[in-house]
């Protein structure tokens, strides 16, 4: 018996496999994906064992993790309603299916753990929002699910019915941000500076924003003041900003975010 089964290889499911291997030995997990060829390329990086079906894969451990696209999940869940039991953790990252959805396909008593991953798990460096049931889990059970996201990156419990602000506000921003980088680099090579060397000027000043708000505890906005010297350079781009709808465009971005987690809702 395995402790941990990953149902999809695909990114988000690598990236748990992967977090997984710092915790856990590689005899304990278990995945599967519905591309052999994909099974066979994870198989040979990781060395950790694949199941030929859902099914085989859920059996077979004791915290499942559901790593599929949310359209996809009818047919997964089909395929894993009958070899899953009470005792058995089950972990969902499709978005919009709650833990009701959850478990008016699996059963009532089935206990569901439904999280919000982000792409930088990948690396280690992941946000993720974590919701469940308290009383339906022992305090080892919670701790246990906390360290295996905790292999991604951070983790904060949060109540259900934020994990669509969750969604919004890290799960989709990536995104937004990738785009970001990309801008202020395209801006730096139209002063002169050669691309790659304008990518890494433009990441480090993002990453490096981002600790000062995350390191300091201090108000962005004050941070943001910080930077903005009487008359100068900074005040000028913030302006242009302002000018152009920077601050509208985001919240906008982070509406329609909001509305399609409405739309996708099991």
């Amino acid at each position: 018996m395995a402790k941990v089964g990953i149902i999809g290889a695909g990114n988000m499911g690598y990236a748990f496999l992967k977090g997984a291997l710092k915790t856990y030995d590689k005899a304990d997990l278990i995945f599967t994906d519905a591309n052999e060829g994909r099974m066979r390329q994870v198989y040979a990086e990781t060395s950790v064992r694949f199941a030929e079906s859902n099914a085989e894969c859920a059996s077979h451990s004791a915290i499942v993790v559901l790593a599929v696209k949310p359209q996809v999940m009818p047919q997964v869940l089909k395929s894993i309603v009958n070899v899953l039991t009470p005792q058995h953790i089950v972990i969902s990252m499709a978005a919009g299916w709650s833990i009701k959805a959850l478990k008016n396909a699996l059963g009532n008593d089935r206990r569901i753990v439904r999280i919000m991953p982000n792409t930088p798990a990948l690396i280690g460096h992941g946000m993720t929002g974590m919701s469940c049931r308290p009383e339906e889990f022992s305090r080892a059970e919670q701790d246990e699910v906390a360290g295996l996201l905790a292999a991604l990156g951070k983790v904060e419990l949060v109540p259900e019915n934020l994990m669509d602000a969750v969604t919004c506000v890290s799960g989709s921003s990536p995104a937004y941000v990738y785009m970001f980088i990309e801008a202020l680099a395209d801006g730096a090579v139209r002063c002169g500076m050669p691309r790659a060397q304008a990518y890494r000027f433009a990441a480090q000043a993002v990453e490096g924003a981002a600790a000062m708000v995350a390191e300091t505890g201090r108000h962005p906005a004050e941070l943001k003041d910080a930077v903005c010297s009487p008359a100068g350079t900074t005040i000028e781009g913030v302006a242009a900003l302002e000018e152009c709808g920077f601050r509208a465009a985001v919240l906008s971005a982070m509406d329609a975010c909001r509305e399609r987690c409405e739309e996708m809702k099991m």
